[in-house]
């Protein structure tokens, strides 16, 4: 049955990733306290907050793409992620190509849950039957690609989204992943893990005090630690942790939200997820979830959140800066 985008991204974002991050956060909490954060290890102060003010699902939709335009240009959101399967990418390879300077990034989408808007893998059909549903569309859920796909469809699907983006001269700053996918089950994870280091292309793999990124599930996974050493030895930045919780958040509420979670947030480096959207008449027979993603984008252009930044003397980064920043520490 479906449940809706809300419940799609509770459910397989939210949970799929606390879940497979809790034993790494159980395995390192003793280590984590005595050891250097890495933010640490890229440069920063020991009681330095760095943060990335990230927009997912660029280039699913016009309104996704000005959503996400807005929030860069005239707000704080510091980098983005593109989803290379879907419409709207070539509107966005366009903007890129002109303003080559933004922190673009792979949202790597094995996934697509809405319910009359749908899109297909990159690698075609006949190469990924596990992720191809009766519409010939990759799966709605998570659990469905996990009942589904084998490592290597995931691998090949991965690289033709890379694929793609080269071709078009889109810049890559960094790779995460659609609705947690790549995060639900570890052999998809090596696979992700593996791409990054072949391309020297940065992975969103959290491996510090991770407090957010394992608040929301406690459940019992397989510990991501040698996955998370790997990256850094390879020469790759690695994050402190990663909040993903405002796509629940009150859309009428999430300026102050956000200006409470930047007061709360430890020393280190966090990514914070957001959903902008510019609203629109056709954006609501997309998804639902249009009111969620015009509160994300207010967050984002929030003059109450602007203040607490600089009150909280905040530092806010993008990918680029940390892969510049890890090139010139040793591993």
């Amino acid at each position: 049955m479906f449940h809706g985008p809300i419940h799609t991204y509770q459910c397989s974002l939210n949970k799929m990733i606390a879940s497979l991050l809790i034993l790494l956060a159980q395995s390192i909490s003793i280590q984590s306290q005595t050891s250097a954060s890495y933010s640490e290890k890229l440069g920063w102060g020991p009681k330095d907050v760095v943060v990335i003010l990230h927009v997912d699902d660029v280039g699913m939709s016009h309104s996704s793409n000005t959503g996400a335009i807005q929030a860069v240009e005239h707000g704080i959101a510091t980098s983005w992620a593109v989803m290379m399967p879907c419409a709207w990418v070539s509107e966005i390879a366009h903007y890129l190509s002109e303003n080559p300077s933004i922190d673009s990034g792979l949202h790597l989408t094995l996934t697509s849950e809405w319910k009359s808007y749908r899109w297909g893998p990159l690698a075609g059909k006949s190469s990924v039957p596990g992720l191809v549903d009766n519409e010939g569309c990759l799966w709605r859920s998570v659990p469905q690609v996990l009942a589904k796909a084998s490592a290597d469809e995931i691998e090949l699907e991965i690289r033709a989204q890379v694929d793609r983006a080269e071709t078009m001269g889109m810049p890559i700053t960094h790779l995460d992943s659609h609705m947690g996918t790549l995060f639900a089950h570890p052999e998809y994870f090596e696979r992700y893990v593996k791409i990054g280091i072949e391309k020297q292309i940065p992975i969103l793999a959290p491996g510090g005090h991770l407090t957010y990124a394992t608040k929301e599930n406690r459940a019992s996974v397989q510990a991501l630690k040698p996955f998370i050493d790997q990256v850094w030895s390879a020469g790759l930045p690695v994050i402190d942790d990663l909040h993903t919780d405002s796509y629940g958040w009150p859309a009428d509420s999430k300026p102050e939200r956000l200006a409470q979670l930047l007061k709360a947030l430890k020393p280190g480096i966090t990514e914070i997820l957001f959903h902008a959207s510019e609203p629109s008449d056709v954006f609501p027979l997309i998804t639902g979830s249009s009111e969620s993603r015009k509160g994300d984008l207010e967050a984002l252009t929030s003059d109450l959140v602007r203040k607490t930044i600089k009150e909280e003397n905040i530092i806010l980064t993008t990918w680029k800066e940390l892969m510049d920043r890890r090139k010139k520490v040793q591993p």
